[in-house]
């Protein structure tokens, strides 16, 4: 199968890891900026703020949430997560994609 024949969109992953206690708060920011789609997944491991290993539910607990958005609405992402950075172990980060066609990045 060819490649170039795959039908695609260049699009940016936004990749947010935080403490679990922002999980809400996050997804709010999402929704009210109209994203549509995301993955949210449990995280363990270590940097700044120590270890995060996740053996008791709900302390010392990381999650994941990821979704893919246009670059407009990456700038507004980050703008949005700068206000819990100072009082959370929070990190975002994004990267330039390509999807597969068939779904609308906003």
């Amino acid at each position: 199968m060819s490649t170039s024949s795959v039908p695609k969109k260049t699009a940016v992953l936004v990749v947010m890891i935080g403490e679990t206690v922002l999980q809400d708060r996050i997804i709010k920011l999402l929704k009210d900026l109209g994203v549509n789609g995301y993955t949210l997944s449990q995280a363990q491991g270590a940097g700044r703020h120590g270890s995060r290993r996740g053996d008791m539910a709900g302390y010392n607990t990381n999650i994941e949430i990821k979704t893919i958005v246009s670059q407009e609405l990456s700038e507004a992402i980050f703008s949005g997560l700068t206000e819990y950075q100072s009082n959370h172990a929070l990190i975002a980060f994004r990267q330039n994609v390509e999807a597969l066609s068939g779904f609308e990045i906003i």
